[in-house]
């Protein structure tokens, strides 16, 4: 009996031992990277909305990555990151900064929004997208089949950049062939629209960081791009979204005396999208001179004139207009200039 009992203890423990050896492992979670500037890490809580929305919806083998931790936003989330305060883009590629990153955290997966400090800087398009190419090519030397998700990042119109909503837009504009030229079938890279239906009137508190509103937009774009990439299947390219050209302005004299005028700009959106802020600008000849002006913010440097929308009017939707007002001076004949317009 005793030897039988030997055998039959001896047969458990091979069985188990062959049941170990072939069940399956448990697939390695999926590490994810959000990589930017404050949008993203001060305390950029569509990270939050994004990580719960895909543990609700069955994607749960992930493991959000980065050396900076979570800041905040209230609510339980995988909250590692890479969001850095104030960075540009051009100067994490320029001091090598990204490599030492990835080491440290080996992501599969990476959410690329960059760019809003350099448009600030007015760096040029080309100068920031070579510097894209650069973290590009780092993260793939980290992995080979890194998938790249960058965004074609949110509107901006803070009060003390005036020309940054259209610098925004050149950027934008140019993403999408530089991902065109750039992604690979090993290392695709997919470019995420962040920019179309983001409002700076309602979606953020400053003109340039999302508010509780801009957060959930941000995370419900992420969000089925991201669930593509977790497929492995992204779109590698998608075509320009931003809309270029859809602002128009009209200026009229509405009073004119001895030394003086007044007048109006009537702003109109001429496009098939929504926009979120404009810029005005127009240069004066017989000495006149805007001394005071409601329904925009000035910036006046001799005849040189530019005016942004105010914090009410810059949202207008297709074939919609609004109106900004002044008072001005003249010493000579008060020819109306032409304005121009652009997001």
């Amino acid at each position: 009996m005793r030897a039988i009992g030997a055998v039959l203890a001896g047969m458990v423990t091979v069985i188990a031992a062959v049941l170990f050896a072939t069940t399956p492992a448990e697939a390695a979670a999926v590490r994810i990277m959000p990589l930017g500037d404050s949008i993203t890490g001060s305390p950029g809580c569509w990270r939050a909305l994004l990580w719960n929305r895909l543990q609700s919806t069955g994607h749960t083998n992930i493991d959000f990555v980065g050396t900076l931790p979570p800041q905040g936003c209230g609510v339980a989330h995988d909250g590692d990151n890479e969001g850095h305060g104030g960075y540009l883009a051009t100067n994490i590629a320029n001091q090598n900064m990204l490599p030492g990153w990835l080491s440290a955290t080996r992501p599969d997966v990476v959410l690329m929004h960059l760019g809003t400090n350099d448009v600030w800087s007015n760096i040029a398009p080309a100068t920031i997208l070579g510097a894209f190419t650069t973290l590009v090519n780092q993260m793939r030397a980290s992995n080979p089949n890194m998938r790249i998700l960058v965004a074609e990042i949110i509107p901006m119109n803070p009060a003390p950049c005036p020309d940054c909503g259209r610098r925004t837009v050149a950027l934008n504009n140019a993403i999408p062939a530089w991902a065109a030229a750039t992604s690979t079938d090993q290392s695709p890279i997919t470019v995420v629209d962040q920019w179309t239906g983001f409002s700076t009137a309602t979606d953020t508190y400053d003109g340039v960081h999302p508010n509780a509103a801009g957060d959930q937009k941000m995370s419900d774009t992420w969000y089925p791009a991201l669930v593509e990439a977790l497929a492995g299947t992204p779109t590698p390219t998608v075509t320009p979204t931003v809309p270029a050209g859809d602002c128009a302005a009209a200026y009229k004299t509405t009073g004119q005396w001895q030394g003086g005028f007044q007048g109006e700009v009537t702003v109109t959106n001429t496009g098939t999208a929504p926009m979120s802020g404009w810029t005005v600008s127009w240069t004066y000849a017989d000495g006149q001179r805007v001394t005071q002006l409601w329904g925009g913010t000035l910036s006046a440097n001799g005849s040189s004139v530019t005016v942004r929308n105010a914090a009410w009017n810059g949202s207008l939707a297709p074939g919609a207009s609004t109106t900004f007002g002044f008072l001005g001076s003249s010493t000579g004949a008060g020819t109306a200039p032409t304005p121009t317009c652009t997001i």
